[in-house]
């Protein structure tokens, strides 16, 4: 799967079965087909019948030191066999602690606790659901005083001790780079390549205060021309095109911006896929 996906929002449903999109495929956010029936799991199935689809989970809460929830495995594990998508991912964050919830994905630190933890949640995940993993870079506008390795390190242990794969999220890259000083082109040259098996591209915000400037990743606007100048730079790294997929979560425009965008990411794919044709 070379070309470029769009994340699937509920405000363009009727209009994905009426028109039947040029479209490669879907990215769905898991937990919203989490009903044992109704219209979400309908849509779903239509959808299915027609496009590929991956599920991209926000509620396992990797990072937190308690184990991954069964409940929610189950469904998880449920959606899989019914649906079979081509991916399945998760993010290096966490979101619960001992039944408390956060509506957010937060970081965490990067050290060999944190690392033990979250490896052991990974395990526990890749077992119950028989699949290899995918898990995605966070964004973040702070950095941990107990972290003693840096976030491209602490991806490339979780990976080489779960054997999970990775999204690179590239506006997290450019955002978080900048939040928290440092380079987001060192972090590509430092980042395992080969374990890249997906990218996502987004648009964030920027807050400026009196005191500071910080980049938001608030996915609701295009994609800034920085952060395409980074997934260029990360595309003539890996030399081959991956899954690359367009997300927009707030403020969400009309599906032709959205096809518009991944338009964009998919003629960035075919000139790395023409050069390595070429080789």
């Amino acid at each position: 799967m070379i070309n470029a996906g769009i994340g699937l929002r509920s405000i363009h449903h009727k209009e994905v079965l009426e028109n039947l999109p040029p479209i490669p495929w879907w990215e769905i956010h898991t937990e919203n087909f989490f009903a044992s029936g109704g219209a979400q799991i309908n849509f779903l199935e239509k959808i299915r019948a027609k496009y590929p689809i991956s599920f991209h989970g926000v509620g396992l809460s990797l990072g937190s030191c308690d184990r991954p929830s069964e409940a929610h495995l189950k469904k998880i594990k449920f959606l899989i066999e019914k649906f079979d998508p081509f991916l399945v991912s998760e993010h290096i964050s966490w979101s619960s602690v001992n039944q408390i919830f956060a509506n957010d994905l937060l970081p965490i630190p990067y050290n060999e606790e944190s690392l033990s933890v979250i490896c052991r949640n990974i395990d526990i995940t890749q077992n119950f659901l028989k699949r290899t993993i995918l898990v995605e870079n966070p964004s973040s506008y702070l950095s941990y005083k107990n972290s003693n390795m840096s976030e491209e390190e602490f991806i490339n242990q979780v990976c080489k001790r779960t054997g999970c794969k990775i999204i690179l999220d590239v506006n997290n890259i450019f955002v978080s780079g900048n939040n928290n000083y440092f380079s987001p082109k060192d972090y590509i040259d430092n980042i395992e390549l080969s374990n890249i098996s997906e990218i996502h591209l987004a648009g964030h915000s920027v807050l400026k205060t009196a005191n500071f400037t910080k980049l938001l990743d608030t996915h609701n606007d295009i994609i800034r021309d920085e952060v395409w100048e980074l997934f260029k730079y990360l595309m003539k790294k890996i030399k081959k095109p991956v899954a690359t997929l367009i997300e927009w979560d707030q403020d969400i425009p009309s599906l032709a911006t959205l096809q518009e965008e991944a338009q964009k990411a998919q003629k960035i794919l075919d000139k790395y896929e023409i050069k390595r044709a070429a080789t």
